[in-house]
C-alpha cells in the first residue's frame, strides 16, 4: 500500500496529495565511496572528532516524561507588531530528521528546541507510522506549536522537523515547513535550510509545464523536480532533482519507509550526524542538538553527499562531482550556538579566538570588557584574557521580551533596544570600556548601544567588532539587509565610528580571520566580506524583512509587501577592508 499523507495543523492545513499507486520497492545497495579516504571514511567509520555529548547515551526516564499532560497549547499566531531590535543576518532554518527510535518526534521536538536560535518563527513536524506521513505545523516558538496532545499525533519511528525564520506575513504558515506531498510512487515530506538562487528560472520552467505551486518557498520546486523525474527509485528521483539546483541547501527527506539527508556541494549550511544509543541516526543542524537528545556525534554530511537510512541500514551517494567546500564563515562568528561544533570546529573556540585577536591587533588602554550579549559575550572574554582586564556584565538581556511591546504614548528613546538590553552602571560609571559585539550590519542599533553605555556613566566606549565589515548580501540561506544598506559598504571604519559615537573602533581583519583558520580558510564562504560570491545569484531575491523596522519601533506586517530586490549580479571587485582599526 502507497504511503499516505496525514496532516494536522496549528493553524491551517497545507497542499496535500494522496498517491494512487504502489510505491516502488527500492533497497539500495553499498555504493562505492564518493569521497577520497582522507575526507570520507567508510559508513562504518566515525571521524577522529573531540567533541562529547552533554550527557551519557543511557536514559532511565522516557522522553515522554518530559511532557506535561494535557497543556493547553498557547496561541501562536502572529501578532498586530513585529519586534526586532537585533539588526542582526538571521539564520533562515534549522532541521532534524531521525530514524529507529520509537520516540522519534519528541525527540525531534527537543531537537527543534536547541535549534530554537536558528528560527523562531514556525516550526513543526512530520512523522511517519504505518505508512502515513503525519504533520504538524505551526506559527510561532516550538513550545508554542506542540503540546503533549499534539506530539500524540505524531507517533512512528521515524521523523524529519523544522524550525523558521519567516520572511512574509499573511503567507507565513503556509510555509512553515517541512513540506508533505504525494505523487504516483509514494509521499515525501522535506525540510530544508538554505537558498536556491536559481529558484525563479526553476519555478517558471515548472509552472510552463503546468505545475501548481502553493507556497512562495524555494523548498516546494524541490519536491516538483522529484516528482518530474523519470527516474524510479526515489533516491535517484533526489539526486536527478538536486542536480539541477544552484545555491545552498542542506535537507532531510522523509518517505514511508526511508530518512535522506543531502547536503549541496558547496556545503554552504552545515548539516551533521549522530546516534543514540539505541542504534537510532540522527540528523542536524548543529552539534547541539545531538547533545540534548543523548545523540554521539559521528560525523558531518560531506559535501555533496546524499545519506540514505532505512531498514538496510546506511549509505552514502555522491550527489555530484564537487569544488571545494565553501562553508558559512557567520555559522562561527554569529548563527551557530558556542556549545556546537560546526564544520569540524568548535564554535566556542573560534569566538574566543577572534577576541583574542582584537585584543592584540587593537588594543587600547580599559579599565573593563563587556559584551553585547548573548552573541557577543565569547569573543569578549577572550578579548579580556588576552588584554589582562576584568570581564564584567556591564549589559543584562532580557529573555522574556516577545515579538510584540506596548509603547506608552509618551516616546522612550532607543526603546527596542532598552527593552532587552539594560545597563549596569555599577560596572559603567566612570569607566573606559570596550565593548564586543559580533558585526555591525546597518548600525542603527550600535550607536544606540554606545548611547545607552554613556548614559550610564561610561567615560569612554570603545567599540570591537568580532568579523571583518559586512560589505555583501547572503544569497545562500541567510536573511540580510540589501549591500546599498549595509553601513560598511557606504563608510569608512572612521565615518562608521563618528555615526555610532564610539571613541574607537575596530573590526576583527580579514587577514587575521583566515590566518586563524590557517590550511581550513579556504573551505570557508566570505562572501559578505568580499562581495565575491561562489555560486554567482542571477536573481531577485526577498531581502526586506525587518527593513521597516527601525531596530525595536515597531511597525505592521502588511508593509513588509515582499521586499523583492534585484540580485548582484556583476558584484565590483571590491577589495575586502583592512582598515579595521580607528582610534582617536
Amino acid at each position: 500500500m502507497a504511503a499516505k499523507v496525514s496532516s494536522s495543523l496549528s493553524k491551517s492545513t497545507p497542499f496535500s496529495l494522496t498517491p494512487s499507486q504502489t510505491p516502488l520497492s527500492f533497497s539500495p545497495k553499498p555504493h562505492p565511496k564518493p569521497f577520497s579516504s582522507s575526507s570520507s571514511p567508510p559508513k562504518t567509520t566515525s571521524l577522529s572528532y573531540t567533541h562529547k555529548p552533554l550527557f551519557t547515551a543511557s536514559a532511565k526516564t522516557p522522553i515522554s516524561d518530559f511532557f506535561a499532560e494535557d497543556k493547553k497549547n498557547p496561541d501562536s499566531s502572529f501578532d498586530e507588531y513585529f519586534f526586532d531590535d537585533d539588526e542582526k543576518p538571521r539564520e533562515e532554518c534549522g532541521v532534524v530528521g531521525i530514524y529507529g527510535d520509537s520516540e522519534a518526534s519528541r525527540l525531534c521536538y527537543l531537537a527543534l528546541h536547541a535549534l530554537q536560535h536558528r528560527g523562531q518563527e514556525g516550526a513543526g513536524i512530520v512523522a511517519v507510522k504505518n505508512d502515513v506521513l503525519q504533520s504538524v505545523t505551526g506559527v510561532g516558538l516550538v513550545s508554542e506549536v506542540f503540546s503533549h496532545s499534539k506530539l500524540d499525533q505524531l507517533p512512528g519511528d521515524l521523523a524529519i522537523g523544522h524550525v523558521r525564520y519567516s520572511t512574509a506575513g499573511s503567507s507565513m504558515l503556509k510555509n512553515v515547513q517541512p513540506f508533505v506531498a504525494g505523487y504516483r510512487f509514494g509521499s515525501v515530506g522535506v525540510a530544508h535550510n538554505g537558498n536556491l538562487v536559481n529558484y525563479s528560472s526553476l519555478r517558471a520552467k515548472l509552472e510552463d509545464n503546468g505545475s501548481i505551486f502553493n507556497t512562495s518557498s524555494d523548498t516546494e520546486v524541490v519536491l516538483h523536480l522529484i516528482a518530474i523525474s523519470k527516474h524510479r527509485p526515489f533516491i535517484l528521483r533526489i539526486v536527478d532533482a538536486c542536480e539541477q539546483l544552484e545555491g545552498a541547501y542542506s535537507m532531510v527527506f522523509v518517505t514511508n519507509d526511508k530518512l535522506v539527508a543531502v547536503r549541496d556541494p558547496h556545503g554552504f549550511r552545515p548539516l551533521v550526524m549522530g546516534r543514540r544509543s539505541n542504534g537510532a541516526v540522527v540528523f542536524a543542524s548543529e552539534t547541539c542538538a545531538l547533545d540534548l537528545i543523548e545523540a554521539t556525534y559521528e560525523r558531518e554530511v560531506y559535501p555533496g553527499e546524499v545519506v540514505v537510512v532505512d531498514k538496510d541500514g546506511v549509505q552514502s551517494l555522491c550527489l555530484m562531482s564537487h569544488p571545494e567546500p565553501k562553508q558559512c564563515i557567520f555559522e562561527h562568528i554569529y548563527f551557530a550556538l558556542p556549545n556546537s561544533v560546526v564544520f569540524g570546529r568548535s564554535v566556542y573556540e573560534s569566538r574566543r579566538a577572534f577576541g583574542e585577536i582584537l585584543a592584540t591587533e587593537a588594543p587600547v588602554d580599559c579599565d573593563v570588557v563587556i559584551a553585547v550579549p548573548d552573541s557577543g559575550v565569547v569573543a569578549a572574554l577572550g578579548y579580556a584574557a588576552k588584554a589582562g582586564v576584568a570581564f564584567q556584565q556591564g549589559l543584562i538581556r532580557s529573555h522574556y521580551v516577545g515579538r510584540t511591546f506596548i509603547e506608552p504614548s509618551q516616546k522612550i528613546r532607543d526603546f527596542g533596544v532598552k527593552l532587552k538590553l539594560s545597563p549596569v552602571r555599577a560596572v559603567l560609571e566612570g569607566k573606559r570600556v570596550v565593548v564586543v559585539d559580533d558585526s555591525i550590519v546597518r548600525g542603527t542599533t550600535s550607536s544606540k548601544i554606545v548611547r545607552l553605555l554613556k548614559e550610564a556613566g561610561a567615560k569612554e566606549v570603545h567599540m570591537r567588532i568580532a568579523s571583518p565589515p559586512i560589505i555583501g548580501s547572503c544569497y545562500y540561506g541567510v536573511d540580510t539587509p540589501s549591500s546599498e544598506e549595509l553601513i560598511s559598504n557606504r563608510m569608512s571604519v572612521e565615518e562608521i565610528r563618528e555615526f555610532i559615537g564610539s571613541d574607537s573602533l575596530a573590526f576583527l581583519p580579514f587577514d587575521s580571520l583566515t590566518n586563524m583558520l590557517q590550511k581550513e580558510a579556504p573551505k570557508f564562504c566570505y562572501a559578505c566580506f568580499s562581495g565575491k560570491y561562489p555560486v554567482e545569484p542571477r536573481e531577485i531575491k526577498v531581502k526586506r524583512v525587518g527593513d521597516f523596522v527601525d531596530d525595536g519601533l515597531n511597525g505592521s506586517l502588511g508593509s513588509i509587501d515582499g521586499g523583492w530586490v534585484q540580485a548582484n549580479v556583476n558584484p565590483k571587485d571590491d577589495e575586502i577592508k583592512q582598515d579595521s582599526v580607528v582610534k582617536v
